[in-house]
């Protein structure tokens, strides 16, 4: 059972799932344009057994702030202010989507702070053509200003992110969801080869791996995370 919580960081008010033994490895979960943390609610027991795992609100979405102002320099600097709120020196880091722009962002710019890093089917940072995006109906558990505010940047990204990529120290897995993603799976490759320490794994689910098919997604990023486990595995077989 995920425990709730709030932190102050700097003009947001940023609400996170914990859960997991509080002396574990830290272990950060960022979720894609229009979720929260419950988004992750299949796969984070996995992770509990090796990690305290932390799932925050990213700004505008779920219980943390609306402010009104958005874009992926701002998420980025809020999970900043996240770690070091919560004195988090280094974590592993997962990102989906929108929060895997997040993701790469954070580690391109303080490689320092990023043990492992995954990228869930991730858009790369660059430019594509630009899609119209309707309001759904009813009440929304998010801030529809983020939605514009994302979809411009992902559209149109800054140059400045591409050559980023160069920056990421952590070793790097990318979760591609295969041909039924609307991610063109090429541009990830792309952006997965611009990483250092990059491999890409496809698991055909589409955009939502980690929803679509849970297990696939944890098996593959726990052999990931801890790679000894996985030798130690193979050796005794």
């Amino acid at each position: 059972m995920a425990d709730h919580h709030r932190v102050r960081v700097g003009d947001v008010s940023m609400a996170y799932r914990v859960s997991g033994d509080p002396d574990a490895p830290p272990l950060v979960l960022l979720h894609a344009l229009g979720e929260n943390a419950t988004d992750w609610a299949g796969v984070a027991p996995a992770f509990t057994r090796h990690w305290r795992v932390y799932a925050p609100d990213l700004r505008g979405h779920g219980e943390s702030d609306h402010p009104g102002d958005y874009s992926f320099d701002l998420m980025r600097d809020d999970v900043v202010g996240f770690l070091d709120a919560l004195g988090l020196t280094r974590v592993d880091l997962i990102g989906h989507s929108m929060g895997g722009v997040v993701a790469y962002l954070l580690a391109g710019k303080h490689p320092e702070r990023v043990g492992r890093l995954v990228l869930e089917d991730v858009p790369p940072p660059l430019p594509r053509e630009p899609t119209l995006s309707t309001r759904p109906e009813g009440p929304l558990s998010f801030d529809w200003a983020a939605v514009a505010a994302v979809k411009a940047q992902v559209d149109v990204p800054d140059p400045a992110w591409l050559a980023g990529l160069g920056g990421i120290g952590a070793p790097t897995l990318v979760v591609a969801g295969g041909p039924q993603s609307h991610v063109p799976q090429d541009r990830i490759a792309e952006m997965a080869h611009r990483i250092p320490d990059c491999r890409v794994v496809t698991i055909p689910a589409g955009h939502l791996v980690h929803a679509a098919m849970p297990a696939e997604f944890t098996e593959t990023v726990l052999r990931f995370l801890r790679p000894a486990d996985a030798r130690n595995q193979t050796h005794g077989r």
